[in-house]
């Protein structure tokens, strides 16, 4: 038996999802952000939610188990995107002070700021949506913006604004400020970005639930189910323009049906189907998307077959395939 020999078995072994070392879509583990050109990074956060679920720093290890089943082609991009570009696992970002979200949110920006400085484009899983602020001040100004704000696509149930609070169970720069903090700072265009799929009862009744106080254009669920994805997507082109473009999916804008274990399941109330939100996604290709991100997932109450999981890891792929259409194309 030879060296060969077993290599050859090693390759015959590759495209099966439970065999290797496990990592985001069995991609190469190379942490320099200098060799990608797309660099997959987890995010293990849960203190920046602690109104709900908290097993949310699982996310990373759950989306590198099961993502190994979607290392494929992009059927209607016509892509393979590991073959169009550079794609490695840059593995996560270092939090040694997990339990502290105001140290972590910061240890964030740090870790992604060399990313960007490296001209990686990030593509990134959680870990609740207080990990979402962070990226978006390490990306907006950096050479991937061309020294711009960006434009902010954002899928959720949930507003994640609430400017008017102080904190939320402690933590400042949490899951529910990060969408305002990155506009009065300067991050995030406020008139070049949506809020997508926002449902269910407010704290207060709102006169107009797509008004927004922070200035983002807001389509709630109702309101796309009424006017239909393919105007949906018209309404997000104009509004982002020709901003450098950062994507965040929070996973409870889906249906429950579709995405059940997560952290603030928004039960009762219609959401977006899977096929919905990757029908808008697939709305946005050509844009230059300089990163995105899907976070607060909770593998500890996902179903058996770990549906929420898979949902998470197709939505990563197709983020991650947008970014290489477009570096295909440039």
């Amino acid at each position: 038996m030879t060296a060969e020999e077993i290599e050859a078995r090693r390759q015959e072994m590759r495209h099966w999802y439970w065999w290797g070392v496990a990592t985001f879509f069995k991609c190469p583990w190379k942490e320099d952000p200098a060799e990608s050109d797309i660099g997959l990074i987890g995010v293990p956060h849960s203190t920046g939610n602690g109104s709900t679920e908290r097993d949310q720093h699982l996310g990373p290890r759950q989306i590198r188990h099961v993502s190994g089943r979607l290392r494929r082609a992009h059927q209607a991009f016509q892509l393979i995107p590991w073959e169009a570009c550079r794609i490695n696992d840059l593995g996560d970002v270092p939090l040694p002070q997990a339990m502290n979200n105001e140290a972590s949110v910061g240890h964030i920006e740090d870790f992604y700021r060399l990313v960007a400085e490296a001209g990686c484009r990030p593509v990134s899983y959680g870990g609740d949506h207080a990990v979402s602020g962070p990226i978006l001040k390490a990306l907006a100004g950096s050479r991937l913006a061309a020294g711009q704000k960006l434009a902010l696509v954002h899928f959720d149930a949930h507003r994640d604004d609430y400017d008017h609070m102080p904190h939320w169970l402690g933590a400042v720069r949490s899951a529910a400020h990060w969408a305002a903090y990155t506009v009065k700072e300067g991050a995030v265009a406020a008139e070049n970005s949506i809020q997508l799929g926002i449902r269910g009862n407010p704290m207060k009744p709102r006169k107009d639930p797509a008004e927004s106080d922070t200035g983002y254009r807001v389509l709630p669920a109702d309101e796309i189910f009424e006017i239909g994805l393919e105007k949906t997507v018209a309404i997000t082109r104009e509004r982002v323009g020709s901003r450098p473009i950062y994507i965040s999916i929070d996973l409870d804008v889906l249906d429950p049906a579709d995405a059940p274990g997560v952290a603030n399941l928004e039960a009762g109330y219609r959401g977006l189907r899977t096929w919905e939100a990757i029908k808008i996604l697939h709305g946005l290709r050509g844009l230059d998307i300089v990163g995105a991100d899907v976070v607060c997932p909770m593998p500890t109450v996902d179903n058996p077959n770990q549906i929420t999981g898979l949902t998470g890891s197709v939505l990563m792929f197709e983020l991650l395939s947008l970014i290489a259409d477009r570096l295909r194309g440039s």
